[in-house]
């Protein structure tokens, strides 16, 4: 099994849940210079899945958005040694903050390759596709220094928050909690949208029908505010669902004119480029892929799940950027004036093995994190690893 397609194979485990009230201890500090970071065991984790086989032949891409030719460049190795990097979101000053998946670490690194650590989230529960996930600063984060995280503990899936103090992490608060949380498919990005709301996408944990239900919070993208209540402008005023249908969710980005896209993981067939409409129904369980009828929204982009199991996504001058897991490439897409999806094209393909996250950094490069470490992966020595890109 591996990261969104796992559910290809129909035997899954659920976290336990409990009763416990639970209050997120964050520990640690931050240092200009990197400090070595052990590896952690997840005894959890699945074998290794076999890298795919390259496809005889793939969609091509004519050129940028200019109608230019000129391809994507790796310039260099950021940072190597992470232990499962999933979040990044970016800070005023041009660093990231960076959480790690199993470890719980929520680490900043800066534009020249510099590790801090900001703190630990002890309470996180790592394991299968479950543990520290999404990092989202606040767009008010230089009056607020506020950054928000998504995780499992032992009982949901929750959005927290807490403000940066110096170079440390203080205490969180709960923004939202009670999402579902299971062995697969948490979803787990979150990000703020040009409308200065939180965006958040959720997994149905292995239950697809609860991605159709609509008074369940599994299998949806939320739509709240920075306190957790339900954003104004909502389907359902009282609701924090934007849309639903979806079975894992794990990118999100948006183009130059607002509209919002998603990349979703595919069961055994198709893995999906989404344009999410408000109160849209995206299919699942119902239909994967295209010809979903009446009342469903299609795919503007599917792949066969062997090139891709996407999960990060970032938009940078007229393209979509796709980092695939089975796949182990990068994903190039145009995307129209009109708000069109079409020509993808490959790069990096098994270069640097299982992508994660792929993110715009405000110098314009793209930040390319590696998960090779989760278990399912054959890392490399430097592994885990951020790539610059240059797109």
């Amino acid at each position: 099994m591996t990261d969104g397609e796992t559910s290809r194979v129909d035997v899954r485990s659920r976290l336990v849940l409990g009763s416990l009230a639970l209050a997120l201890a964050v520990s640690g500090c931050a240092g200009d210079t990197a400090e070595p970071i052990p590896r952690v065991t997840q005894p959890t984790d699945v074998p290794s899945q076999p890298t795919p086989s390259e496809p005889t032949s793939e969609p091509t891409d004519t050129g940028d958005a200019n109608g230019g030719n000129r391809d994507p460049e790796a310039v260099g190795t950021l940072v190597e040694g992470l232990e499962v990097p999933w979040g990044v979101d970016f800070l005023p000053d041009g660093s990231a903050v960076v959480t790690e998946r199993i470890s719980g670490r929520v680490l900043n690194i800066t534009a020249d390759g510099r590790v801090g650590r900001l703190g630990t989230v002890d309470t996180a529960v790592a394991q299968g596709e479950a543990g520290l996930l999404g990092v989202a600063v606040s767009p008010d984060f230089e009056t607020d220094r506020t950054v928000f995280l998504y995780l499992t503990t032992d009982t949901d899936n929750r959005v927290v928050r807490a403000r940066l103090e110096g170079s440390s992490l203080g205490s969180t608060s709960v923004v939202l909690d009670g999402i579902p949380a299971g062995f697969i498919h948490d979803g787990g990005r979150i990000a703020f949208g040009p409308d200065g709301h939180l965006y958040v996408t959720t997994g149905e944990t292995g239950d697809p029908e609860l991605a159709q239900d609509p008074d369940s919070l599994a299998g949806k993208i939320l739509r709240i505010t920075a306190d957790g209540e339900p954003a104004p402008g909502n389907p359902d005023p009282d609701s924090p669902v934007w849309s639903l249908g979806h079975r894992n969710v794990q990118g999100l980005a948006w183009d130059d004119e607002d509209r919002l896209w998603a990349s979703e993981f595919g069961a055994s067939e198709w893995d999906e480029l989404n344009l999410i409409e408000k109160g849209g129904n995206y299919g699942w369980p119902r239909v994967e892929g295209t010809g979903g009828g009446q009342g469903l929204i299609d795919p503007q982009v599917v792949w066969p799940v062997e090139q891709a199991s996407p999960s990060g996504l970032a938009y940078v001058d007229g393209h979509l950027w796709m980092a695939g897991l089975r796949g182990q490439r990068l994903w190039r897409i145009r995307v129209s004036a009109a708000g069109k999806a079409s020509q993808p094209k490959a790069y990096f393909t098994e270069d640097y093995g299982r992508l994660r996250t792929v993110a715009t950094a405000p110098d314009g490069l793209l930040w390319l994190t590696t998960s090779n470490r989760d278990g399912r992966g054959t890392p490399a020595p430097a592994d885990d690893r951020i790539i610059q890109v240059r797109p």
